[in-house]
Parts: structure tokens; C-alpha cells; sequence
């Protein structure tokens, strides 16, 4: 009864949503804090104000959200927790954010550079369909989000998983030499998921230097405002580049279902021929008005990224003093193992205190546990489970 192509799907398995009790959620890297007032207010106004617009199609090409996110990114070079907060209160709109030296684009992000989507998964998933084919080899890291191999089953595309270097970082030449090889695209996220390690923009040049320049090269940036380095200013430089983000993270907006990419105007064109294809309306009108009130007071979520860097920071300090082994982080969450635990237990009885944190059952990366950082107080309450483990 079944179509055969049903034989290549492997659905993703997200983060457990706990339905018999209340749980310190901190396994989803979802934000702890909630989204700007303004936010909400902008979403209370339009559905107040305007109610006849829950009747009719939203704009189709969200060219507001567009201009929105593009004048975001200019004011913060793209990573938040490093952007310069001047004046005005830190949860204020009336904030002056600029972008640290580090972050400057050396150009104007344009709307006509982005493509907005329902939540950066559904813009991968048309970024698969537009720049990669079933007749070779789309190269991923072995250990990366887990999304990219259930869309590679999905529209037939073979993968070819490098695995990562010993000390968890990408490993940038044998990616290179097997997209050489296969004459294909390539694809991971950075920083990476789920190891928290980031490459430099410098290392992602030399990548995009040595790979096919007739092959998409697509970054993911989920977690690039927690302090990583973004790619955005290499668009001036490469025309086979696509960047893709998100604002369920940095943004607090997991449940308002926005992702977007950023690359140049014909492929940008590609991904949005994709879409009218499929769904020619795809953002509603209430999530437009709160991914556009989002991005206008920027200065609240530069403080959130600010404070959930500091708590990740504090607590890795925290684990390595009780003896965890830790990657450095550069995103909202942390790769940690301890020798002698086993990582299903300490999963377990984590769980047991009220706390959801997530493990995988990949070989290779089964004893460590991945752990979203939450408020001060959720982490707190961490510390006290963790002290007995």
C-alpha cells in the first residue's frame, strides 16, 4: 500500500516533551527566557487591531520580516552575545546595538539576500531539494544535526560522513577531499551540533577556497549568537555560499516557527521557487508580526544571549571542577562526559530529580550528555543533582 520511496525515511527523534510531570526542560536547546514584551505586544495589537487579516493570506513573500532580519544582522554583525550595548535599558528597544570589530560585514545585508521559512528545518528542507542531487554525495560530518541524514533519506540523497578528529573538531581536509571526489556540496553546522565547537570564519574561507565552486556550501548558524564566528561577511566573496538560521534559539522563538537563510539573490531566488512550489504562503500572519518585533528590540535579545553565554561558561567551570570532561562551548548548550559514569545512568537520574537533559544512542558519542543552559536558577538546580554524580 505504501509508496517504496517510504523505505528511505528515518524521522528525526526531537528532544523528549514531557507530558506526565513538570520538568527543568534543558534538553531541547530551547531559550530559557521568553520572547521580548514587544513581542508579545506586537502579537496582542495585530490580532486586537486587525483581525480581519487572521481571514486573509498573509504576504507571501514576508518582505517586512525580510527587511526586519536584514537590519538586525547589519546592527550585530550576525552574533549577538558579542555585540556592543550602549544606552537605553538592556531590555529596551531604545538600546544602541552595534556589531563588535570582530563581527562587521563588510557590506548591507539586503532583504533581497534573505528567504524566511517555517523554522530553519523546513528551510533546509528546501535547501536540499534546490542544490543537491541524487547522483552523488552530499559530504556531512559524521557526528552533526541530526535533521540533514533524515532529508538526505527523504529526497533520495546519498551522504558521505566524515568522521569527526579525536578532539571532536571538524575535520576540514577530509571534507574537502571527498566533496573533490564526488564533485558535490557540502553541509554541517558551525558551531557544530551536537559537540558545541565552532570553526573560525577564517577556516571556513579556507574550506570554501578549496571546495567545488559549482557546489552549494551551506553553513548552519543556529548557533552562531552564543559565540561562534559567523560566515555572513563571506557571501562578499562566494557566490556558492548559503547560510542558514534560525530564531528558535537566540531569538526565544522555538514556538513561533522561524528560520531563515542568508546567501546571494539567485540562489536566495532558487530556495523561494522551491517554496512557491510546495506552499506558496508559508508564514502566518502573527508569526511575521513577532519575528519582526523581535528582531526591531535586538538589544533584549543581545542581553539574553549575553546571559545564557555566562551561565554556560559559569557551569562549565562548574563540571570541570567536579571532574567532567567538557568541550568549549560556543553555543546554548554542553558536551560533557565523566570517565567511570555511565552516560545512560547519569541520563537516568537526572531525570529521576526532575530534570530533562538529552543523550544519544550513536556509537561514539553514547557516554556524553548533552545539557541546554537554562536560567541561573535551572542550573542551580542542576549543579545540586550533578554534585552527586
Amino acid at each position: 500500500m505504501l509508496a517504496s520511496r517510504m523505505n528511505n525515511l528515518h524521522p528525526y527523534v526531537p528532544g523528549e516533551q514531557p507530558k506526565d510531570r513538570v520538568y527543568i526542560k534543558l534538553n531541547a536547546n530551547e531559550n530559557p527566557y521568553p520572547p521580548s514584551p514587544l513581542v508579545i505586544k506586537a502579537v496582542r495589537n495585530a490580532a486586537k487591531k486587525h483581525p480581519e487579516k487572521l481571514a486573509l493570506y498573509p504576504d507571501p513573500d514576508s518582505n517586512s520580516l525580510k527587511e526586519a532580519i536584514s537590519d538586525m544582522l547589519n546592527k550585530t554583525g550576525g552574533v549577538l552575545c558579542r555585540a556592543n550595548l550602549e544606552g537605553g535599558k538592556k531590555n529596551g528597544s531604545k538600546a544602541r546595538v552595534s556589531p563588535s570589530e570582530a563581527d562587521k560585514i563588510p557590506f548591507v545585508v539586503s532583504p533581497e539576500m534573505i528567504y524566511v521559512g517555517n523554522g530553519s528545518d523546513e528551510v533546509l528542507s528546501f535547501v536540499f531539494y534546490a542544490f543537491f542531487d541524487s547522483d552523488r554525495k552530499l559530504v556531512l560530518p559524521e557526528h552533526t544535526y541530526s535533521f540533514y541524514p533524515v532529508y538526505g533519506g527523504f529526497y533520495d540523497i546519498p551522504l558521505e560522513k566524515i568522521p569527526l578528529n579525536s578532539d571532536w573538531t571538524l575535520n576540514k581536509e577530509k571534507m574537502i577531499e571527498a566533496a573533490n571526489n564526488e564533485n558535490s556540496g557540502i553541509i554541517f553546522a558551525n558551531p557544530n551540533a551536537p559537540t558545541s565547537l565552532g570553526l573560525t570564519r577564517d577556516e571556513v574561507r579556507e574550506m570554501l577556497k578549496k571546495a567545488p565552486k559549482d557546489k552549494v556550501f551551506v553553513v548552519d548558524e543556529a548557533y552562531v549568537d552564543f559565540g561562534g564566528e559567523s560566515s555572513i561577511p563571506l557571501l562578499a566573496e562566494f557566490q556558492n555560499l548559503v547560510i542558514v538560521r534560525t530564531t528558535s534559539k537566540s531569538l526565544c522563538g522555538a514556538g513561533q516557527r522561524l528560520g531563515y537563510l542568508v546567501a546571494n539573490k539567485e540562489l536566495v531566488n532558487a530556495v523561494t521557487t522551491v517554496k512557491n512550489s510546495l506552499n506558496h504562503f508559508p508564514i502566518d500572519f502573527l508569526a511575521q508580526q513577532a519575528g519582526i518585533a523581535a528582531c526591531k528590540d535586538v538589544g533584549y535579545y543581545v542581553h539574553a544571549a549575553q546571559s545564557v553565554a555566562f551561565e554556560r561558561d559559569e557551569f562549565i567551570d562548574f563540571l570541570r571542577e567536579k571532574g567532567w570532561s567538557v568541550l568549549d562551548s560556543q553555543t546554548n548548550f554542553i558536551f560533557c562526559k565523566k570517565d567511570g559514569v555511565d552516560g545512560k545512568a547519569a541520563y537516568k537520574k537526572i531525570k529521576e530529580e526532575g530534570i530533562l537533559i538529552r543523550r544519544f544512542d550513536t556509537p561514539g558519542i553514547e557516554e556524553y550528555l548533552r545539557i541546554t543552559v537554562g536560567t541561573h536558577e535551572q542550573m542551580q538546580a542542576l549543579r545540586d543533582v550533578m554534585e552527586e554524580i
